[in-house]
């Protein structure tokens, strides 16, 4: 019984593969990120992006700021206060360093969120692109070798001409 089922499996593989030969696959490739780079508004999207990074440095700059002023405090008066103030001075600076991590936090995720948002509409408009030009010229397959996903590559058009003149780039 095994004997038919390791048989059958067998000619089953080997008549797929010769099935899977037949069939004219056409392989063509591109860089996603040199796209990305000449992508029209790109320049404005990054722009939009590192002004709201500076925004938010320059406000965890004013909390560090304040933080290690109220630190130097504490170590310059702790000596002349009782138990009770120092106590509660140790505990506005944790929570302050708490706010400061929590600020930290929150930011990048914003950052990530915001660059999502002004990049999806480029990201869309490139893969349509590419998109179309795969049908256009009949490719089976459009690979990215941007992210280095390619370990071999044989007899495979660069799409990336085709693409800028759909996107009307030079």
């Amino acid at each position: 019984m095994k004997r038919i089922l390791i048989a059958a499996l067998t000619t089953l593989l080997l008549s797929g593969g010769s099935l899977m030969a037949q069939k004219n696959i056409k392989l063509g490739h591109i860089n996603s990120n040199d796209l990305m780079q000449i992508m029209p508004g790109r320049d404005s999207a990054q722009a939009v992006l590192q002004k709201e990074v500076e925004e938010l440095e320059t406000t965890l700059k004013a909390m560090q700021a304040e933080m290690e002023k109220r630190y130097n405090d504490y170590v310059e008066g702790q000596a002349g206060w009782t138990d009770l103030i120092r106590q509660t001075k140790q505990r506005e600076l944790q929570d302050m360093g708490a706010r400061i991590e929590e600020f930290q936090k929150n930011a990048q995720k914003q950052l990530q969120e915001r660059e999502e948002a002004l990049l999806r509409p480029l990201i869309d408009r490139a893969k349509k692109a590419i998109e179309d030009v795969a049908r256009e010229g009949n490719y089976t397959y459009i690979l990215d070798s941007g992210t280095a996903a390619i370990l071999y590559s044989q007899d495979s058009d660069d799409i990336m001409p085709a693409v800028k003149t759909k996107l009307g780039l030079k």
